[in-house]
C-alpha cells in the first residue's frame, strides 16, 4: 500500500506493508540513517523520533499509525543550519562515547525540554527512559539542567 508521510518538512510517498515499522520506512524506504535500530521491542530508544513533537519510539509502530503526523527526526532537528540546543549542549559537555543510542536520547530530550523547560529530576527518571550502554547518564542529566537555566 502506498502511504503518504511528512518527514522533517518533506512529503514522502511509500509502497510497503501497512504493519512496516515506521523505522524501517525511515531507514529503507526514505534513507535517513540517524534513527537506529536498538531492541525492536521499543525498549531502549535508540529509535525514537518526534510525531507532532511527541517523542515516539518507532520500531513497533505501524506505518499506517504514523499517516498524517508530522515526522522529526534527528537529520530534520537542526534549523536554518543552526544546531537544536540540545545538540549542542551534547558536543560542549561530551555526552557521547559511542554515540550510538545518541539520536534517540536527543530526540527524547529535546521533546521533554520542549513540553517541560524546567525538568526536576524526577521528571527526567520519568520521562527519559532511553537506554545508553555507555552509561553518560550523568552528562545527560547535567546537560538537561543546563538547558533548564537559560
Amino acid at each position: 500500500m502506498a502511504y503518504t508521510l511528512k518527514v522533517n518538512g518533506e512529503t514522502h510517498t511509500v509502497d510497503v506493508e501497512p504493519d512496516t515499522p515506521l523505522l524501517w520506512v525511515l531507514r529503507d524506504e526514505i534513507g535517513l540513517k540517524g534513527t537506529k535500530f536498538g531492541c525492536g521491542i521499543a525498549a531502549c530508544g535508540a529509535c525514537t523520533v518526534h510525531m507532532d513533537g511527541e517523542a515516539q519510539r518507532t520500531c513497533v509502530l505501524p506505518v499506517e499509525a504514523a499517516e498524517g503526523y508530522e515526522i522529526t527526526t534527528i537529520e530534520g532537528l537542526a534549523q536554518n543550519g543552526q544546531l537544536h540546543p540540545v545538540q549542542e549542549a551534547w558536543i560542549k559537555n561530551q555526552v557521547p562515547q559511542c554515540g550510538y543510542c545518541q539520536s534517540g536520547m536527543i530526540m527524547a530530550v529535546s521533546a521533554l525540554l520542549a513540553q517541560n523547560p524546567n525538568p526536576t529530576d524526577q521528571d527526567i527518571n520519568d520521562t527519559i527512559t532511553n537506554i545508553c550502554r555507555c552509561g553518560t547518564y550523568q552528562r545527560i542529566r547535567n546537560s538537561i539542567h543546563e538547558l533548564s537555566d537559560a
